[in-house]
């Protein structure tokens, strides 16, 4: 019995094994950015580490209790916070397919950043002023090591974001800006979560 050859039917199931294969790009990349997001923890929980056994350490000088004024915090605190949750509604409306709307909470989470990051600077110019330097104790050498480092942070997630809106405003919703606002939200609400932390273990207990 003679056999039925099917012209291009060995072709086109090689594609088909092809298509399976092909690898996801943007989803390859949100995982590169969780595994650097896992060495972000190790930094900051080897910088919260070092600040808790050194915090004692003053060389004779001002402690916490003495140095840090609650009222700041709390308001740098309340900033930071609300800017995680407009970053939360920028991606509600990117889900939504709203561009505009996406780009302004963009706008409004980058605000917020800038005033968190002014009141740190002003805050660190004051410690400055009063001779709290990084060089004055290992207290304060790991102290603006810890909230420097977490400012730096701050500083690079906007940069992002403004680069980010200007490429949503030339090139619209597409796969690549999705996956770069699903990682910014990711990196933004991180930096809410070290931030609570910093509160906890820097400023509240420390005045405690």
């Amino acid at each position: 019995m003679a056999h039925t050859h099917v012209p291009g039917a060995a072709h086109q199931a090689e594609l088909h094994g092809q298509h399976h294969d092909h690898p996801d790009l943007e989803g390859m990349r949100t995982f590169g950015f969780w595994i650097y997001l896992m060495t972000d923890v190790m930094i900051f929980g080897t910088f919260f580490a070092t600040y808790i056994i050194l915090k004692n350490n003053t060389n004779g000088g001002p402690g916490p209790a003495e140095l840090f004024e609650l009222g700041g915090i709390i308001a740098s605190t309340f900033i930071l916070l609300t800017s995680s949750y407009t970053c939360g509604l920028a991606l509600l409306a990117m889900q939504k397919g709203k561009r505009q709307a996406l780009i302004g909470w963009l706008g409004v989470t980058a605000l917020l950043g800038a005033v968190f990051l002014g009141l740190e600077a002003n805050e660190f110019t004051h410690l400055v002023r009063e001779g709290a330097t990084i060089s004055a104790s290992a207290f304060l050498s790991a102290f603006y090591t810890l909230v420097g480092t977490h400012g730096l942070h701050v500083l690079i997630g906007l940069v992002w974001m403004v680069a980010l809106m200007i490429q949503i405003a030339r090139k619209g919703i597409t796969p690549v800006t999705r996956r770069k606002v699903n990682v910014i939200s990711l990196f933004w609400h991180f930096l809410d979560v070290v931030w609570i932390f910093v509160f906890t273990v820097v400023y509240l207990m420390g005045v405690s």
